[in-house]
């Protein structure tokens, strides 16, 4: 009976730390880039026609909404006199539609009196095919300005510009709210943007070891890099996002380009667009598109300023965009009209990243949310993770720290109580005149 106990008991073992061996892994299988990725935890929202029927919008969280073409599209904000507040829009037509030049979105941030306090648009020009497109409006509060200042009920508008030739179906919105935090020392800070900065191009960055980094379908699960030199690959129609965390005083530089291909030299204007975003996805810049004909081909981001607090002075929209540390979002499109001579799988990308720069310290007071480079944000860039990829590490790991405390807990309960039945029936035959089992009595296991 004894042996039988020991062989349970240690079968009981195993089968818990089987238990804890057969959890979900760390790791995260990478599967195709689809269409455009919501963030999942974005709540519906419905734009208003009439801006008194708009709905309320809450700082730090994200929405999901529409429009049609030609439409206008009222949201709230409740303002106090001392925030200030970012609401972005990204914009996604739906895929295999039609766009034309000029056609996008302008975001506006207004009073209850309609004086608008900012606005920024986002449009297709010459690379005339649907990819998702952001810009963002900001209240922003100011000692030298009287617009926009006190506390009170403001509205984000947002409209949509489409030509007659343009398809006629909605176009998908994720907007964001985010607050800024207050400053440390309000009195210490410059008012006025910087006259110069650097400007040249430093030497490309290494290859890395393993440099293979797939992108995300969206803001939400962008791929997170730090500086290097990465490879990926893109299909015609494709959308790919990452993510690069920059930090105060530092710049950003960034290269992408196409493999060559034997399938064609076909010459296709504007085949690839790349487009830089900040962390409150306000648009800083973008390049020319670029053309390809089947020989190797790249394009460069114009060099932007350090980020640093006064660029929000700079009258220029890329230098006024750098204006807060945190991750900063690249977008690369390869044209659907590619795939008419290449053909429709993907094409090899590669993408140089390069940060500049000693990291500064935060102007702001307290936690600055988004607007800041954490050790964690590093890490993940480290590793390629992206948001998603990273949560999902940390809830696998759980579970194992679970899982592993729960199969030692079962197996020392059963022990426990194999101990015990032993030690009653010693008990039991040392009373009926009989001796112990085995000579002894029964061990601790």
């Amino acid at each position: 009976m004894r042996q039988r106990s020991r062989g349970r008991v240690t079968l009981a073992a195993i089968a818990a730390m089987c238990a804890v061996t057969a959890l979900p892994g760390a790791a995260h299988a990478d599967g195709a880039t689809g269409a455009y990725t919501f963030d999942p935890g974005a709540e519906a929202v419905t734009g208003a026609e009439v801006n008194t029927d708009a709905e309320a919008l809450k700082a730090g969280s994200v929405y999901k909404s529409s429009i049609k073409a030609g439409q206008k599209l009222y949201y709230r904000l409740n303002l106090d006199a001392t925030t200030n507040a970012y609401v972005s829009a990204v914009a996604v037509p739906e895929a295999g539609g039609k766009v034309a030049y000029g056609d996008g979105v302008t975001v506006s941030l207004r009073s209850s009196s309609d004086l608008q306090c900012s606005t920024e648009d986002a449009r297709f020009e010459s690379a005339e095919y649907p990819r998702p497109i952001a810009a963002y409006a900001y209240r922003v509060v100011a000692k030298d300005s009287s617009t926009c200042q006190g506390p009170g009920t403001y509205y984000v508008l947002v409209e949509r510009e489409s030509k007659a030739t343009s398809g006629p179906g909605d176009w998908e919105l994720e907007l964001r709210y985010a607050s800024e935090p207050g400053l440390a020392d309000d009195a210490a800070m410059p008012t006025e943007a910087p006259e110069d900065w650097p400007s040249a191009s430093p030497a490309p960055p290494t290859q890395a070891t393993d440099n293979r980094r797939q992108g995300g379908a969206g803001y939400y699960d962008a791929t997170s890099l730090e500086t290097g030199e990465w490879k990926d690959g893109i299909a015609p129609g494709q959308t790919l996002f990452y993510r690069v965390p920059v930090d105060w005083g530092q710049q950003i530089f960034a290269t992408a380009g196409l493999g060559n291909s034997t399938a064609s030299d076909e010459y296709i204007s504007g085949a690839l667009a790349m487009s830089l975003d900040n962390p409150a996805l306000g648009h800083v810049d973008d390049v020319s598109p670029m053309a390809y004909s089947g020989k190797p081909a790249s394009v460069s981001l114009d060099p932007v300023p350090p980020v640093a607090y006064r660029n929000r002075f700079d009258p220029s929209s890329s230098v006024s965009a750098m204006r807060f540390a945190g991750w900063y979002y690249l977008s690369v499109t390869l044209s659907p009209e590619v795939a008419e001579d290449y053909g429709d799988k993907p094409f090899p990308l590669t993408l140089s990243v390069k940060v500049v720069g000693k990291a500064e310290g935060t102007p702001y007071a307290g936690d600055a949310g988004i607007f800041a480079v954490t050790e964690k944000d590093k890490d993940l860039a480290e590793r390629g993770q992206s948001g998603p990829q990273a949560a999902e590490s940390e809830s696998d790991t759980m579970k194992l720290v679970g899982a592993a405390g729960i199969g030692a807990g079962a197996v020392l309960v059963l022990a426990l109580g194999v101990w015990t039945l032993l030690a009653r029936r010693r008990a039991a035959t040392t009373a009926g005149g009989g001796q112990p089992p085995y000579g002894g009595p029964p061990q601790a296991w």
